[in-house]
């Protein structure tokens, strides 16, 4: 070999450890970032013996990755659904978790209960104004569960809707990076460049994706990235799709939320062509859509329940009903069954029952609630103050079975006690399964990342290991360059 030979090999090999060493540098300071994918030093032998640095690979594992992903998706849906459903759960205090002072036994069943205790003690003694006003108070506080209860429903679809709305705006940014990342990783691949930092900026924004949205990758050629929703809806292809929403101003029972577009087709909605499986989106469109109306159903139909238990029947054989204790605005008969969106919202106490709106107690006990200028409505005609039958009337009404809508999802042909108890065991096992799948996808995610990052991330021990390696090589390489320098000065003497 020639000191010229000799000399080029040490140059290139300073260069080469140079290289290496910056890129295990790169690698330490890189350890404690999230989403850091290990670099390696890509080397090759040349003709002349020597090496040359031919870039800068990437620890990849694609398996680990689309899991990580897909994990991130499906704990975003969990958790949007058990955050939706913790907020109504707390309105009545079902559990105690999120129970409060205020809301510890609020539940429309609970409140039932109490209404059926205190007709008891009333039907007692029919002639006692205390026990009477005992009743009243405890449909007042039924009815002010359910109209709360109605409310929080609308107003949780109103905020879901927000949310979607927001996860949108995040969604669109987010595509418009990427776009703008991908073309520098296309255009540095192209040209042979180190696009690696590029590339674990991508992956930050594909992890971030994946919390509003399930997301699938396909990587091309030159690195080139396209994305899909995992549904099958492209997401981005050389450019970002346009994702849209309209948000609704207000909500009603009968309120129909407005559908998420990934270039101009529906991905979230009952008429979605390509419905969207996970991520924040899902899980909001499932809260807003889905849960939360079944609930509202429910609702309804316990206070339908209640306006049927109490309802007031002619005396006189004529076959009439009208509304008792419980009634709502413009009522004028009885609701057969099938359900009326937002009735839960609208029951109130009849005012004929309230001394505070002109009322009088007695009512509960005589009957005349739905007309009190009609006799054929008064249950007492004698007026004794120890008439108890209508009380009775009453308590058994709240266990005899009533026909129930069968779409509200808790059955049909039980009693309102029974409904509305098998409602709030509707809602607590809705909201504990949506715990539950939180969690356990918390865990996966936890999981995958740490498999990915054992996959993937840096060993601070073999980094460090390699470093002394390098620094060795490095003086091996110096230690040649000088005795070809020492040759070369022996030579020019001689000469």
């Amino acid at each position: 070999m020639s000191l010229s030979n000799a000399g080029a090999i040490g140059s290139q090999s300073l260069a080469a450890i140079s290289s290496q060493i910056n890129v295990v540098s790169r690698n330490i300071a890189g350890a404690s970032t999230s989403g850091y994918a290990a670099k390696t030093a890509l080397l090759t032998t040349n003709a002349y013996g020597g090496v040359n640095v031919d870039g800068v690979a990437r620890a990849t594992s694609n398996a680990l990755f689309q899991k990580a992903l897909q994990a991130t998706s499906a704990q975003a849906a969990s958790a949007a659904i058990s955050d939706g459903l913790d907020q109504i759960d707390q309105i009545f205090g079902l559990s105690t978790s999120t129970a409060t002072d205020s809301s510890a036994g609020r539940s429309p069943a609970t409140l039932i209960a109490s209404l059926s205790s205190a007709l008891q003690s009333y039907s007692v003694s029919p002639d006692d104004l205390t026990a009477a006003q005992s009743v009243l108070t405890a449909a007042q506080s039924l009815v002010g569960s359910l109209n709360d209860g109605a409310n929080a429903v609308q107003n949780l679809r109103a905020q879901a809707d927000g949310d979607i709305a927001t996860a949108v705006d995040e969604i669109n940014s987010l595509l418009g990076e990427f776009q703008k990342v991908n073309a520098e990783i296309v255009a540095g691949s192209q040209t042979g460049r180190d696009v690696s930092a590029l590339q674990d900026q991508r992956d930050a924004l594909l992890n971030q994706l994946s919390e509003n949205i399930g997301v699938r990758t396909v990587t091309r050629a030159n690195n080139d990235m396209v994305l899909y929703t995992d549904s099958g809806a492209t997401l981005f292809e050389t450019t970002a799709r346009s994702v849209t929403f309209s948000a609704t101003a207000g909500y009603s029972a009968s309120t129909v939320g407005g559908s998420v577009y990934v270039d101009g087709v529906p991905v979230t909605g009952a008429n979605a062509a390509m419905p969207i499986q996970s991520g924040k989106l899902q899980g909001l469109t499932q809260l807003r859509d889905v849960v939360a109306p079944q609930f509202q159903s429910q609702l309804d139909e316990v206070a339908r329940g209640l306006i049927v238990a109490f309802a007031e029947a002619d005396q006189g054989g004529g076959g009439a009903s009208a509304p008792g204790l419980f009634t709502f605005a413009g009522a004028t008969d009885v609701p057969s069954v099938g359900l009326m969106p937002g009735l839960a919202s609208e029951i109130t106490i009849n005012a004929n029952a309230d001394p505070t709106q002109g009322g009088s107690l007695d009512r509960l006990r005589d009957g005349g609630l739905a007309d009190p200028g009609n006799p054929a409505f008064t249950y007492n005609e004698t007026g004794a103050s120890g008439y108890s039958d209508r009380i009775n009337e009453l308590i058994s009404a709240l266990s005899a079975p009533q026909d129930f809508d069968t779409t509200a999802g808790v059955g049909t042909d039980r009693s309102i006690a029974d409904y509305a108890s098998s409602s709030m065991g509707w809602l607590e096992a809705q909201r504990q399964e949506a715990s539950n799948s939180a969690s356990y996808q918390e865990t996966l995610v936890t999981q995958t990342s740490e498999a990915l990052s054992n996959a993937t991330g840096v060993n601070l021990d073999d980094q460090m290991s390699r470093m002394l390696d390098l620094e060795n090589a490095y003086q091996a390489s110096a230690k040649l360059l000088a005795a070809v320098d020492a040759m070369y000065k022996a030579l020019f003497q001689a000469l």
